[in-house]
């Protein structure tokens, strides 16, 4: 029951990814692969200009640590948790997205503590299945029906959008939530939409690293 509001989203959000990257040209057995291998909704979509533009090795690298940066914070915070894990612990790094973090990093107190690891995995595993149904089902569609696909890819900031306040609700201290977004907002001004990713995610990595949350005293 916890991943269902993940799985509307993925299925949503992967069924766009493979109708456009079928509309880009490639095949239904790429969309597979990417979402099986890769499992990165963001980068995925942008991996689609990326391959469709001829870029270079150099900035798909330099392009991928800064679009996913935000998971070596995620993996941080998760090393108490999954300390004790065993052998599942690989797949369950690979598998910590944006919303299958939001689910295994909180507290679960009617789940005893031997049953963690467990729900964990079934929460990963379960969320990564409906990301590559949705990415597979969205590439067959694409090539049985041919419309136009301009826009689909705004779901995924539509479900950022969605965890962005899930977070912000759920948790007493914003200042993490306004770092980012202060920060994207002054490198889109100062470099403009084709160029501030980049920076923005460089910057906030720093502020984040240097950030220190005070202590609690009540």
């Amino acid at each position: 029951m916890a991943t269902l509001p993940v799985m509307t989203g993925y299925l949503v959000l992967g069924f766009g990814f493979g109708i456009i990257l079928k509309s880009s040209g490639y095949g239904i057995f790429l969309a597979f692969c990417m979402s099986l291998l890769i499992y990165a909704g963001s980068m995925q979509y942008v991996a689609i200009g990326l391959l469709t533009g001829g870029a270079s090795v150099l900035t798909t690298a330099l392009t991928t640590l800064m679009v996913n940066a935000r998971h070596l914070f995620y993996g941080i915070s998760m090393l108490g948790k999954y300390k004790k894990i065993g052998k599942s612990k690989p797949y369950l790094i690979f598998a910590l997205t944006d919303e299958t973090y939001s689910l295994v990093c909180r507290d679960h107190p009617k789940i005893p503590e031997e049953e963690v690891g467990r729900y964990c995995f079934f929460v990963s595993l379960f969320d990564h299945a409906y990301w590559v149904l949705g990415s597979v089902a969205g590439a067959v569609v694409g090539s049985l029906v041919t419309f136009n696909s301009e826009g689909i890819d705004f779901v995924l900031t539509a479900l950022f959008l969605t965890v962005f306040l899930e977070q912000w609700l759920t948790t007493k201290k914003h200042t993490p939530a306004l770092i980012g977004v202060g920060v994207s907002v002054v490198c889109l001004l100062i470099f403009g939409k084709d160029s501030f990713l980049i920076p923005a995610m460089l910057l906030i990595a720093l502020l984040l690293c240097l950030y220190r949350e005070e202590p609690n005293h009540e």
